[in-house]
């Protein structure tokens, strides 16, 4: 479908959203699985949870807006789930896992960061107030999950993975 109105980018940008999240769905298990640490369990535990509902949320907005949300095929967020399972996979010390696992989940908050902040700013030019508040209050979810992931990294996972390998020289 050749794209010629900001509405039909919405359109797109919601379906590939809509991928997007329902691709993380089936990930984030794998990934709460392979977390050693209970904080980093926990936090996988509740994207999911969020998840969940982000995806009844790009629902609404679609039905709102007439629009059938699946149809595309969310090709960033198959790559960022790739690189995730081969962490998952990968052969690492479980401290240096962890910190790999942050480090993959942060990557898909930032794609989702994008995303909704695309799609909100296009809602937003087309007055689309319900829209733009709904993706709002999912894109603040999503920076806040990147920040809390943050957080455990440099207070948690990365202090002990970095103990775990002892003194290097630069």
């Amino acid at each position: 479908m050749k794209i010629t109105t900001l509405e039909e980018l919405l359109e797109d940008e919601l379906k590939d959203i809509y991928s997007a999240e329902t691709q993380l769905l089936k990930a984030l298990p794998k990934m709460a699985e392979s977390a050693e640490s209970k904080d980093l369990r926990a936090a996988f535990e509740k994207h999911l949870g969020q998840t969940q509902t982000h995806v009844q949320r790009v629902e609404q907005i679609c039905g709102d807006l007439k629009i059938q949300p699946q149809g595309k095929h969310c090709a960033g967020m198959e790559g960022l789930i790739k690189e995730g399972e081969e962490v998952v996979e990968g052969d690492m010390e479980s401290e240096p896992k962890q910190a790999a696992l942050i480090g993959a989940a942060q990557r898909v908050e930032h794609y989702e960061i994008a995303a909704y902040g695309t799609a909100r700013a296009h809602a937003k030019q087309l007055g689309y107030v319900k829209a733009f508040e709904v993706l709002s209050q999912t894109l603040d979810e999503e920076k806040d999950t990147d920040q809390k992931l943050t957080h455990l990294a440099e207070n948690r996972v990365n202090v002990k993975a970095a103990i775990g390998s002892g003194p290097t020289e630069p």
